[in-house]
């Protein structure tokens, strides 16, 4: 088929090509081996074409990612053992291993799903189910994505700390972990996975999580971003003003 002959795959500004035929491997060892983090499988996720399709595979066995199509109206969540088609002409995967989250995008030169239509998107909004957030939700997320969305393109972010994301905002920690127990909640009862923790869960996974999930579905964008400094700002005339 014409669209099997090749995809490639950018990341951190490179791009690598990949043939029908070959295994593209990608983790701390591979084709595309990424930086010395334990967290991150050896072994992670592989692309090979598969009866003319390109299949992306999780073949890891703690890590998950999650993979949106360029425009975000599509959005999946790849387990371990997961395949899925690759059949956009671009596809993003975002995967987090500790504290640091990557990105990936995928080209396909022929891809099996052309769009014939596209939808004005000058709103910024989210196509992937409709998550109402309050404004202080918005900013705690932000918080959080801060480093995902000020990265130009493709690559990796050390997300920051719940204590961090805090302090960014001007704000007390209960109130962020309050926050953001409100959002996870919310999150998890429309069906978007990895919102709970359980007793093998850390809380940076839930974190984490949400950061992937927001990004990919446009919860928050680059132009959300000088939300945080008027947040900070107010709180801290807040804080000015309580002190008078």
């Amino acid at each position: 088929m014409a669209h099997a002959q090749h995809v490639s795959v950018e990341f951190a500004g490179e791009i690598y090509p990949v043939a029908a035929g070959e295994v593209f491997t990608v983790g701390r060892e591979g084709d595309l081996a990424i930086e010395d983090n334990l967290f991150l499988h050896r072994h992670f996720l592989t692309i090979q074409c598969s009866d003319g399709l390109w299949i992306l595979s999780n073949v890891g066995s703690r890590l998950a990612a999650t993979v949106t199509d360029s425009g975000s109206r599509v959005q999946a969540w790849l387990a371990p053992g997961a395949r899925l088609p690759l059949v956009f002409e671009t596809t993003t995967v975002i995967f987090s291993a500790g504290p640091t989250t990557y990105e990936l995008v995928v080209h396909a030169a022929e891809p099996a799903f052309r769009e014939m239509m596209r939808f004005d998107e000058s709103d910024g909004q989210s196509t992937i189910g409709e998550v109402p957030l309050t404004p202080s939700q918005k900013v705690m997320i932000l918080a959080l994505a801060e480093p995902v969305l000020r990265r130009e393109g493709a690559g990796m972010s050390e997300l920051p700390t719940s204590t961090q994301a805090a302090e960014r905002l001007g704000w007390t920690l209960t109130r962020f972990n309050r926050k953001l127990d409100n959002v996870c909640d919310k999150l998890d009862r429309i069906g978007v996975p990895g919102m709970r923790g359980g007793v093998r869960s850390y809380a940076t996974n839930r974190r984490v999580r949400l950061v992937e999930h927001a990004v990919a579905a446009r919860l928050v964008t680059r132009m959300d971003l000088p939300l945080l400094d008027a947040e900070a700002a107010a709180a801290a005339e807040s804080a000015g003003t309580d002190d008078d």
